[in-house]
């Protein structure tokens, strides 16, 4: 196991999950589910099941630090890589995959976002096990992707076909193509035909296999952190990584590597998996009452209502009457009640607010 590593993502800022999850208090840092575990520290937990605590690295904003460093004692500090800018998957994982290729060029990773949800731990450390497997004997690529259970419009997809030589790993298959966010019917084919598996955003992969790929596909965001070798896990790392930071791209790992590689494959799964991208995907992860209400909060109290979500502190009394499909959220003084069906309207909802009322409330 010396030689399994981690890199889990915990940068984003997820606007979708407003007024809980704010610029400064991010949804990775907080318990959405009421488990008495942030996102960020199920994840960890988990990924405790696949490598020590000193090979897991998280990879943040330097806003952040402090906050990670607080949720996660036990990890050495050392381990918290900070970026200075936001700059999508691309450059994240390319900084700490140089960085721990240096560390151990025998390395071989996972590398998870921090904030979403597997309800099946004991299937998903099993299925990164086989995959691990793999990428220690071959040069290649994998991808853990998650058998779909409806037509969704949110998710990438990834289509497969069998392996010309047959894996020990029956769940294994070789990627045909990715596939981003399609349309409903689109979606709905991709679904029928049995070859698509949705996109978890989960990887696994060699150090080696990875920069090699990465230096092939996409050179111009290689060799800007290529270029920190000799300062990697010395004290110029972090000047080396705010330099690196104002030349590189914008890209995500999808676009720099994956979709261009001819070594990809893909680890059929069903762990329970949701990204947790927002409060209609989070309302069918909560136990529902016989009116399919779902509420987080102790105090609650619904007349003629029915599937709603609702979240709210545990030392607030709420009491909710005809309200039908709607999600309502209280968090440090914000309250916003808004229908289902109307939830890609947060994203507006948090620049409205930052325009009219100011920073404070988001």
């Amino acid at each position: 196991m010396q030689n399994h590593y981690a890199i889990i993502m915990a940068g984003g800022v997820g606007t979708r999950f407003w007024p809980m999850s704010t610029t400064k208090h991010p949804k990775q840092f907080l318990d959405i589910l009421g488990s008495g575990r942030t996102l960020l520290q199920q994840t960890y937990d988990r990924l405790l099941k696949l490598c020590p605590n000193e090979n897991i690295f998280i990879v943040t904003s330097q806003a952040y630090n402090k906050l990670v460093a607080e949720q996660l004692p036990n990890l050495p500090k050392q381990n918290i890589l900070c970026e200075p800018a936001r700059k999508n998957t691309g450059p994240c994982v390319a900084y700490a995959s140089y960085k721990i290729h240096k560390l151990n060029p025998k390395a071989i990773t996972i590398v998870a976002p921090s904030d979403h949800l597997i309800k099946k731990e004991d299937t998903f450390v099993k299925a990164i096990d086989s995959c691990f497997e793999k990428a220690e004997k071959e040069d290649c690529l994998i991808t853990l992707g998650i058998k779909p259970t409806r037509p969704d419009t949110g998710y990438g997809y990834i289509q497969f076909i069998d392996a010309k030589i047959p894996e020990k790993d029956k769940r294994i298959y070789k990627v045909k193509t990715f596939t981003e966010k399609p349309d409903h019917d689109m979606a709905k084919f991709f679904m029928e035909s049995g070859d698509f598996l949705w996109n978890s955003g989960i990887f696994i992969w060699s150090t080696a296999s990875l920069i090699k790929a990465m230096e092939l596909n996409d050179p111009e965001l290689a060799n800007v952190f290529k270029e920190g070798w000799d300062s990697y896990n010395t004290n110029n790392e972090e000047q080396f990584v705010n330099g690196a930071y104002k030349v590189c791209k914008n890209i995500s790992i999808d676009y720099s590597v994956m979709e261009k590689a001819k070594n990809v494959f893909v680890r059929s799964s069903i762990i329970g998996w949701s990204d947790l991208g927002t409060w209609g995907s989070l309302y069918t992860h909560i136990k529902k009452d016989k009116e399919r209400n779902a509420t987080i909060g102790k105090n609650v109290i619904l007349y003629n209502s029915s599937n709603c979500i609702v979240h709210v502190p545990k030392d607030k009394l709420v009491v909710l009457q005809g309200l039908e499909d709607y999600i309502v959220v209280e968090s440090d003084g914000v309250l916003m009640v808004c229908k289902k069906e109307d939830e890609q309207q947060i994203r507006n909802f948090v620049n409205d607010v930052k325009v009219n009322k100011g920073e404070k409330f988001v």
